[in-house]
């Protein structure tokens, strides 16, 4: 078996450890392990007793400190951690030798009985243990103490791009962060289920597209070689949710991974998670207070999952029971101090300058209103607050506001100078959609690579008749990192989108 040339003393040495349990016999990789408890039922199972039941357990040993012939340890599961304690009088010097080849790292089952120490600590007794995996690669734990009679550990891996790029190591030395994102988990199932209470169906729609739409991003580009055809990895769900309106399914729903082609900050990543919810004969104001509801459910719902770590507990919002409202013309103009609506590009394109955007020469009019929108307004909210009747140019997809068509019914919603959902009163004349697609074909051929093109299938779709419908996008991402309060996206998603290393 051939090796990495450039091993380090501590992963020589592991290795050479890993020879020597194969000469004494021990399997170092296991097939599998029967266990019947996990480690947060030992304090339970012991109660009031000097000694406990008989228990089975398994999992990554976090701590190991020998004393001749005595060696404490402690295993971590999914759930918690338990001390383990090994006496050679009692495994006898074959098993205790596999004892004497262990690392921190390693994962082990144990069998044996609870009992408590003289400290307090409820303790597993070990009578049998089992190598289930040896670890090459020492894990970075940080040092612990106790202060005040709590456990402090001090991290041995605070890099915040290592973490991200390495969450295997994050998750496995950090407890946090894994309860972080069993929080994350339960929001989503969480908003599976109210939807499903109010008769949403999940479904399912392609992610390689034939053209992409449903939102102003440039797309991830591949071939499908047996077809010989382009394909577009989705933007946005929304143009297949909707043919599905016009097929009769009223009100649905999907969770999903979206993907654009886009930079990356403190709140992008080019594949990102997707809640998009559509209900025929409603319109924007109807699914505002679905918003609302559903948000104070997610928050509450993460509030729970979090209740054992108090300082991420602290850091979820409180929520008022209804939101704010602004008008976004009213805002712009405001903080403008102009009349945006009637400027022309050059004016517009001027503001935005002034305001140290760079780049301006080459951007179109809903570019340039996007632009003074988020320099002047956006990132000046810090409630969650409903940013109501967009302009048309920044609105391909939502119908003319009611007594104004220079306008959009649409809102967006924002917290902390970032948005969570945007929904529209969605458009379903087949003929004013055409002319918006035709529109958005000029601005991707004038050379704004966010724009889309004519999407003949879906007003194929919309001619046969679409309901009125309200609709609904909500990036799961930013919901999380608001009501945790994460400053960065890549802290809330598993295995962000990151430079290649070196």
């Amino acid at each position: 078996m051939s090796e990495p040339e450039d091993l380090n003393f501590v992963m020589r040495a592991r290795r050479d450890k890993l020879a020597a349990l194969q000469e004494i016999g021990v399997e170092p990789f296991a097939y599998s392990y029967e266990r019947t408890h996990y480690t947060t039922a030992a304090e339970g199972l012991l109660g009031e007793a000097e000694e406990g039941p008989q228990v089975r357990m398994a999992g990554r040993l976090v701590a190991l400190r020998g004393h001749g012939k005595t060696v404490f340890a402690h295993l971590a599961d999914q759930l918690g951690r338990v001390q383990l304690y090994f006496r050679r009088d009692e495994l006898g010097d074959e098993v205790f030798a596999l004892v004497d080849l262990l690392d921190i790292g390693d994962h082990v089952g144990v069998s044996g009985v609870l009992f408590r120490t003289r400290t307090g600590e409820v303790t597993v007794r070990v009578q049998e243990v089992t190598l289930l995996s040896k670890s090459l690669r020492p894990l970075p734990f940080g040092k612990e103490e106790v202060v005040d009679g709590r456990r402090v550990r001090h991290s041995g891996f605070a890099d915040p791009e290592q973490r991200s790029r390495q969450r295997y190591a994050d998750l496995a030395v950090h407890p946090e962060v894994r309860t972080l994102f069993a929080a994350r988990s339960a929001m989503i199932s969480a908003t599976r289920r109210f939807l499903d209470s109010l008769n949403y169906l999940e479904v399912e729609t392609p992610i390689l597209q034939p053209l992409y739409g449903g939102a102003a991003a440039r797309p991830f580009v591949t071939h499908h070689h047996a077809l010989d055809m382009t394909l577009y990895l989705r933007i946005a769900d929304e143009l297949y949710l909707k043919r599905l309106i016009v097929g009769g399914m009223e009100r649905v729903y999907e969770i999903g991974h979206d993907f654009r082609n886009e930079g990356i900050d403190r709140t992008h990543n080019p594949e990102f998670t997707m809640l998009e919810f559509y209900e025929a004969y409603a319109d924007y104001e109807s699914m505002m207070g679905i918003v609302e509801r559903l948000i104070l459910n997610a928050a509450d719902t993460v509030r729970e999952a979090l209740a054992g770590i108090s300082e991420l507990v602290a850091r979820i919002p409180q929520l008022p029971a209804t939101f704010a409202r602004i008008r976004w013309v009213d805002a712009v103009n405001s903080a403008a101090g102009v009349d945006i609506m009637s400027q022309d590009d050059a004016s517009l394109r001027n503001l935005v300058r002034k305001l140290g955007v760079e780049g301006t020469a080459a951007m179109s009019r809903p570019k340039l209103l996007d632009e003074l929108f988020q320099e002047l307004v956006e990132s000046t909210i810090v409630e969650p607050t409903f940013v109501l009747d967009y302009p048309r140019e920044l609105s391909p997809l939502a119908k003319p506001r009611r007594g104004d068509p220079r306008l959009t019914e649409r809102f967006e919603l924002f917290a902390n100078g970032q948005e969570l959902a945007n929904a529209f009163s969605e458009l379903n004349d087949p003929i004013d959609q055409r002319a918006r697609f035709e529109d958005q074909a000029r601005l991707r051929d004038a050379g704004d690579e966010e724009a889309s093109g004519v999407d003949e299938d879906y007003l194929r779709a919309m001619e046969y008749g679409m309901p009125p419908t309200g609709g609904v996008g909500i990036g799961m991402d930013r919901l999380f990192m608001y009501l945790t309060s994460t400053p960065h996206i890549r802290d809330v998603i598993l295995f962000p989108t990151m430079r290649p290393e070196g």
